[in-house]
């Protein structure tokens, strides 16, 4: 491993080895050095490989040698000319949002050139326009049915009308909030505790286990459409599926349960992209990739999956 120290060696044969000796022990520290890091460093530092020391930085060896200076070459003049505009083109660049579908406030600036004279006394001979995007504060409305309570004088029968059915029977929330509550949640990510914040800044006083009840009857609601996409889902011949750990229901003081998502998507025929439909499970058993696919899977059926063994089965 180490060369052997000759006991008859003269003093520059000394040298000789006493220099790869030292190049030796340089080369095991800076390993020793490595391991350590892999075993005792941060992540970051587990992530870091060191470049090898025979290998030198760009420029390095060079020294002081300055690139050769090369003779200057002739460029032909340039001279940019500024894109005429279209006609009737103003100064605003184009619309960076949609108009049909984001409100417009319109907001008359005055000329204080003009400001006294009478109409007569100048004319208007065009306008430009100034696009800014503002933000108003997010806002709840509070639907007040008033339903008139009448006597019919002959019969003496009192009569009044029924209030506007709702999603939840008998709920306080309009159809207009359940949705906004449910695509805050899911599709923006936005907590519920969250939301009852931004409620309780509005002034609207309900309780945090209110909206957690809410969300859970609409999901009810929403069952059936789950059901018809994923009996469409199975109907198709390539389908995809897979499954993703998530963490869901208490286990335990401190701990949650270690549920799965078993995504499954189906090609369709029309073009369209295919649909997906997420299923929550407890586990990763292989009972699962059944109830999700059904019992029969079609002619010519093919699934796409990672390699998971409880698809095979």
């Amino acid at each position: 491993m180490f060369p052997a120290l000759a006991t008859a060696a003269s003093p520059p044969e000394w040298v000789a080895e006493r220099t790869l000796l030292v190049a030796r022990i340089a080369d095991l520290e800076r390993q020793v050095a490595w391991f350590q890091r892999q075993l005792f460093g941060e992540k970051s530092e587990r992530r870091h490989i060191d470049p090898p020391p025979e290998q030198m930085a760009l420029g390095e060896g060079l020294g002081d040698t300055a690139p050769a200076t090369l003779p200057p070459q002739p460029v032909a003049a340039h001279q940019r000319q500024r894109a005429a505009k279209a006609q009737g083109e103003g100064t605003e660049p184009a619309l960076f949002f949609d108009p049909e579908r984001v409100p417009v406030e319109t907001i008359n600036v005055p000329n204080p050139a003009i400001a006294g004279l009478p109409a007569a006394a100048y004319e208007v001979i065009g306008e430009k326009v100034t696009h800014r995007l503002a933000q108003r504060p997010g806002s709840y409305v509070v639907l007040k049915y008033v339903r008139t309570v009448v006597k019919v004088k002959d019969t003496a029968a009192l009569s009044c009308p029924p209030a506007p059915a709702g999603v939840l029977e008998g709920g306080r929330a309009d159809v207009s909030f359940l949705a906004g509550l449910i695509v805050d949640k899911f599709l923006y990510h936005l907590p519920l505790y969250r939301q009852h914040q931004r409620l309780l800044a509005a002034g609207v006083e309900v309780s945090r286990q209110w909206l957690t009840q809410q969300v859970l009857a609409v999901a009810l609601l929403l069952a059936p459409i789950v059901a018809a996409q994923l009996a469409g889902v199975r109907a198709c011949r390539v389908k995809a599926m897979d499954e993703t750990p998530i963490k869901a229901g208490r286990q335990g003081p401190g701990k949650l349960h270690q549920g799965y998502f078993w995504p499954i998507w189906g090609d369709t025929d029309d073009g369209g992209g295919g649909e997906i439909v997420f299923l929550y499970r407890p586990s990763r058993a292989a009972i699962h990739v059944r109830e999700g696919l059904g019992d029969s899977p079609g002619e010519g059926a093919v699934l796409l999956t990672d390699g998971y063994g409880a698809y095979a089965q």
